[in-house]
């Protein structure tokens, strides 16, 4: 079954800046896609994870935190209405943020980022390693998503569910389940 590679971290801010359709390039023997700006890959021919690793932290101009995902557990993620009764608005964002390990033990979800007052980030659900959640556009909100590392205990790299959907149609499976809009969220 495919990886899927996440780069943390990187072409944000004009910081830690490449091509990722450059790197997809020089790893076309691996039939290796490149999704978005960000920093994410699908491989679709089967790799050594350590050896692929290596490769990628070689032809990166820059050290950077590597992620691996089944590509089989983000289908399945994709394939449930995580967003039941969230609805779509402008200025709400769906992500995904995805664990670099399974932590120790994990907070009680919903979790709502500030605790008081308006959220700027608010967590619906965790399975395994994918946390779901929403984020309001905000000035603030990207720092709020990086205190997940603390929340969760372990690295945390993020996509938005529009990533997520690409990588589905990238691996030829739809685009996942939760698209419908309806109730609002709050």
């Amino acid at each position: 079954m495919a990886i899927v590679v996440l780069l943390r971290g990187v072409n944000v801010g004009g910081h830690r800046t490449f091509r990722p359709s450059t790197l997809a390039e020089q790893l076309k023997t691996l039939d290796a896609v490149n999704v978005g700006a960000a920093g994410t890959l699908v491989i679709r021919k089967p790799a050594d994870r350590a050896r692929l690793r290596a490769d990628i932290a070689r032809l990166l101009p820059f050290e950077a935190r590597i992620v691996f995902c089944h590509a089989r557990a983000l289908v399945g993620l994709l394939s449930r209405d995580l967003f039941s009764g969230q609805g779509v608005r402008p200025g709400l964002v769906r992500f995904v943020s995805i664990l670099s390990r399974a932590p120790r033990s994990a907070p009680a979800t919903p979790i709502r980022i500030p605790s008081t007052g308006r959220w700027r980030v608010k967590i619906l659900a965790r399975e395994g390693r994918f946390v779901v959640g929403l984020y309001r556009r905000h000035m603030k909100a990207i720092g709020d998503l990086g205190s997940l590392d603390r929340v969760f205990g372990v690295p945390v790299t993020t996509r938005s569910w529009s990533t997520l959907t690409a990588i589905a149609r990238v691996l030829g499976r739809p685009g996942g389940a939760s698209r419908r809009a309806g109730s609002r969220a709050s």
